[in-house]
């Protein structure tokens, strides 16, 4: 029943998050696209109010003309719609989905003994730790060298060092699909903070300014434009260690920690493109198709790299290390003995985690395609390879099931 109500929350998360995450980024590619998109106002009305820029769009029918003040407009209107719901919600949703699916069984989802083989807790105070010391760092960093002379320069360069590092650290001490999603959470914990700790304030002491008749101090906006800018970069590279948990080639690499920056670094090249692009198309930048070639030779090289080397297991021999049964190289005997050595403490008469037994011949047969797919195509069993299953023990179940996954 446990088991069952995790499941069910799990995907309740699973779907809030994923809703309140296309909000928020819907919305900040949109205001990124409409910041970039904006021209000189051509009415004179529209200059003496104050406007620094405006767009003509149509869509669904209808036609929009929406304007930008740089620092104020003349009047606050009686409805002014504020944009953090989406940033806070989603944090929220993916943070319980992070404490249900890792932190709340740790020990099976979060450990990787092999990498470092520490207590429940103490996973999970470091884990935790990586949240709040890289918003600290980053923000330090976005402080100290925001306003100076390059200081974008400065910080981009200082921040992807931050992040290499994280990276490093994560996929050495913990298991690796959890790994790839805490330094995405640890990236969107950043920017979400960016919205409550700096956007949000500056916004709020801007439009007390302006109700209490006073000069707008015009550094809010700066900062909270820099910060704004900062969250579209970070947006792909946060998308990428998000979805990877489910694609075990990547987390499960010798290399992973490589594999996460490059594909990291990729996304944030393609997301300088669609930044680019807007601008480029009114003459107010350069050409942003460097950027995208970049990045998609990024992830091309990272394919090349990662390509899966054949492996050829003995087909002979005697019981061993590879679990290979003489005279029963593509039977069940060989995987039983698999399976007993690397899999029913989990699958077996005293525990069924998913409800799956695999200590009958039948049982096995019934969910021979499962089987394959979990440990031979994306190798996510057995969990975090918590029983040590080899490659050659891997393409024995694989040479089973092609020849038909014989139960006897």
């Amino acid at each position: 029943m446990e088991s069952y109500l995790l499941d069910w929350a799990n995907l309740l998360l699973r779907w809030i998050h994923v809703i309140t995450a296309m909000a928020w980024i819907g919305s900040s590619f949109y205001f990124v696209f409409l910041d970039s998109s904006l021209t000189p106002p051509e009415d004179d009305d529209l200059k003496k109010q104050g406007v620094s820029g405006e767009l003509w769009a149509v869509h669904g029918g209808g036609f929009y003309h929406p304007v930008k003040f740089a620092v104020s407009p003349p009047r606050l209107p009686k409805h002014l719609h504020w944009f953090f719901w989406e940033s806070y919600s989603t944090w929220m949703s993916g943070f319980a989905l992070f404490t249900v699916s890792y932190l709340y069984s740790a020990s099976t989802y979060l450990i990787d003994k092999s990498r470092m083989d520490w207590a429940p807790a103490t996973a999970i105070g470091v884990a935790l730790a990586f949240l709040v010391v890289f918003w600290l760092l980053y923000d330090a960093i976005c402080r100290i060298f925001g306003q100076k002379k390059n200081g974008d320069a400065i910080v981009g360069a200082l921040v992807f060092v931050l992040v290499c590092v994280a990276s490093w650290l994560a996929c050495h001490w913990f298991a690796g699909r959890a790994a790839f999603l805490l330094v995405g959470a640890m990236i969107a914990t950043a920017m979400s903070a960016n919205v409550f700790f700096w956007i949000i304030p500056g916004q709020r002491t801007v439009v007390a300014q302006i109700k209490a008749g006073q000069p707008v101090d015009p550094i809010h906006g700066k900062r909270g434009k820099q910060r704004s800018v900062h969250n579209t970069y970070f947006t792909l590279p946060v998308l990428f260690a998000m979805l990877s948990n489910h694609y075990s080639f990547a987390w499960s690499h010798p290399q992973n920690w490589l594999v996460l920056i490059l594909m990291m670094l990729a996304g944030a090249a393609i997301r300088q493109f669609f930044v680019m692009r807007h601008g480029y198309l009114l003459g107010k930048s350069g050409h942003p198709l460097p950027y995208a070639l970049v990045g998609v030779a990024v992830i091309v090289g990272a394919i090349v790299w990662m390509r899966p080397v054949a492996f050829v297991a003995p087909v002979s021999g005697a019981s061993g290390a590879y679990g290979i049964i003489a005279g029963d190289q593509y039977g069940y005997l060989s995987v039983q003995a698999v399976l007993e050595q690397r899999c029913t403490q989990c699958h077996g008469a005293q525990v069924q985690m998913k409800n799956l037994r695999l200590d009958s011949p039948g049982s096995v047969k019934q969910h021979a395609q499962a089987i394959y797919q979990q440990v031979v195509v994306q190798k996510l069993m057995p969990m975090n390879n918590a029983t040590q299953m080899t490659d050659a023990e891997r393409a024995l179940i694989g040479r089973w099931y092609a020849a038909g996954a014989p139960a006897q």
